[in-house]
């Protein structure tokens, strides 16, 4: 895969105490394991020597991988020795692209996610402002394709949320919908004009809905309450339990939109409460503290890291923001929108990459894309190795897809967001504009970095239904039972790769995570079935028995 150069995987078979001078050069060979792994297939994630049936650990590294005759000589009377049972081991997940705390937050809001009809809809909100009267209900993560694509209104919810403020947020987090209480909490009627980026949603008598697009949504959410500290260390350990149950053991928070995520995690850190490892991203727009807090502190360890930045370009497909060449087939008048200032972004990328910092950024509709490669290509050559990354790149041109290649750009992709997405793809932008939707398998072959996540919680954080997303491209409708545009299907160690190997290298810690090898730290997840021999359709049913991070077992199914 082009753009893994810098992955040097060490790994040896049958020398078994072989550490890997890069990952762990400080750490003492041992004569014997702490544990050893025994009975097992393990998918490795290193070429050339990707399966074994036994591994070892001591301390937080892995120290052995090979046959089990061999792993087994490191036992030592105080050595636990666990039979796995012929169950399947890969490395561990890494999700590389989660809001977490938000993701955190909404486990405890209203789940709208699922909710099929304007009844359903309406009776969970109101079902919420009855539990919580006079608080703010938020999240949700609704979509309103699911009953048909209308929008909803604040008359849908105004009389069953009365004086409750109501502020839910479509599921790609570009859209929302307040109701009337709300409106007038941030002192939006029918004169306020909409801000630069957003678009308030009015009706015919140009009377706000209740319906709020990007940029808008600020005007919300300036005066909703921000979560105590408290909240917010409550909603850090019901993501990471949420994560370590779908064996995630590695995140690439891109954060609130604020310093409070990594505030947050720094008190998790200090009171050794963190459970598995975080590399908190920033925004874009803050480079300049950034790069201080760099020079001041580094850049973190292996448990919590920071340095990355994250940028938008525009919005999404499904609020019709998503920045195209052309109009939406469904929506003629827009062509989507740029969300910042391209000038302004374009300088916010510049002094970012001048400060050595690690940029990231949100492109989803074809114009977004190529604008972003444009910049990114006009960057002053540098020694440097920028592993810059474009996140989501939806929709993309045959020459994006190239560039991605050439310019050595890594494509961080969420697959859920395909068999979602590709219910309806369609009526927005028309069958032409789909050939560069997802395009997995085109990236891969013109030798682009693909890494994977989730956009939890736009997206469900299950890897193993990512998997299934990215090698079947079943839509939820099951309206292509033979897969969305099923020529860029990829295979399943390729998706494999994509959260493991790749991921490490996309957040800059292929020498210490991504693979299971001596020398690495041993994060490890356990399943009950091969996704490799399962039929490829029940690949979600594969279930999550252990989740160990830093040689400790942090999950364990019951």
């Amino acid at each position: 895969m082009r753009g893994t150069s810098g992955l040097r995987l060490a790994f040896c078979m049958g020398a078994l105490l072989c550490l890997d001078a890069g990952a762990a050069a400080s750490e003492p060979a041992a004569s014997t394991a702490d544990i050893i792994y025994l009975n097992a297939r393990v998918w490795t994630g290193v070429p050339d020597n990707a399966s074994a049936e036994a591994f070892a650990t001591r301390g937080e590294h892995i120290v052995a991988v090979g046959p089990r005759s061999e792993v087994s000589a490191l036992r030592g009377a105080q050595t636990q020795v666990v039979d796995l049972g012929n169950a399947f081991v890969s490395p561990g997940f890494i999700d590389n692209h989660v809001h977490f705390l938000t993701g955190g937050l909404a486990l405890a809001q209203v789940d709208l996610r699922d909710a099929r009809s304007r009844q359903e809809f309406t009776a969970r909100i109101a079902a919420a402002a009855r539990e919580r009267p006079g608080q703010w209900i938020t999240e949700g993560n609704w979509d309103h394709e699911t009953w048909g694509g209308e929008l909803p209104t604040r008359a849908w919810i105004d009389e069953a949320t009365g004086s409750t403020p109501v502020f839910v947020v479509r599921l790609d987090g570009h859209m929302a919908l307040a109701n009337s209480e709300a409106l007038r909490r941030a002192g939006i009627t029918a004169q306020t004009p909409d801000p630069p980026g957003g678009q308030i949603v009015r009706d015919a008598e140009g009377e706000p809905t209740g319906v709020l697009k990007d940029a808008a949504l600020e005007l919300v959410m300036n005066v909703i309450p921000p979560p105590s500290d408290a909240e917010l260390d409550a909603a850090l350990a019901r993501a990471t339990a949420y994560a370590l149950s779908r064996g995630v053991t590695h995140v690439h928070d891109m954060g609130m939109g604020n310093w409070r995520s990594l505030q947050t995690y720094e008190r998790a850190r200090d009171r050794n409460a963190l459970k598995l490892r975080i590399y908190a991203f920033l925004a874009l727009a803050d480079h300049e503290r950034l790069a201080a807090r760099v020079r001041e502190q580094g850049k973190g360890s292996d448990w919590l890291r920071w340095g990355a930045l994250k940028g938008f370009v525009d919005g999404s497909l499904g609020s019709t923001t998503a920045w195209f060449h052309a109009p939406y087939s469904d929506a003629p008048e827009t062509s989507g929108l740029s969300v910042v200032d391209p000038e302004e972004l374009k300088k916010q990328v510049e002094a970012a990459d001048r400060a050595n910092l690690h940029i990231a950024v949100h492109a989803i509709g074809d114009r977004a894309n190529d604008w972003l490669l444009d910049v990114y290509a006009g960057l002053p050559a540098q020694e440097r190795d920028r592993r810059l990354r474009i996140e989501h790149a939806q929709h993309l041109t045959q020459q994006a897809i190239r560039k991605f290649a050439s310019l050595n750009v890594i494509a961080s992709m969420q697959p859920y967001h395909v068999i979602d997405d590709g219910r309806w793809a369609e009526k927005r932008i028309g069958a032409e504009r789909l050939r560069g939707a997802y395009a997995f398998g085109s990236l891969l072959e013109a030798g682009a970095s693909l890494a994977f996540g989730s956009d939890w919680p736009v997206a469900p954080m299950d890897p193993l239904l990512g998997i299934y997303a990215a090698v079947t491209r079943r839509t939820l409708d099951d309206a292509n039972p033979g897969g969305w545009i099923p020529a860029e299907k990829i295979t399943v160690e390729q998706a494999l790769r994509a959260y493991t190997v790749t991921n490490a290298y996309a957040g800059f810690q292929e020498q210490s995570v991504g693979v299971i090898a001596p020398g690495r730290l041993a994060d490890f997840v356990v399943l009950s079935d091969s996704p490799f021999e399962v039929a490829a359709n029940d690949i979600p049913k594969i279930r999550v028995l252990r989740t160990v991070v830093g040689g400790r077992e942090q999950y364990k199914a019951e």
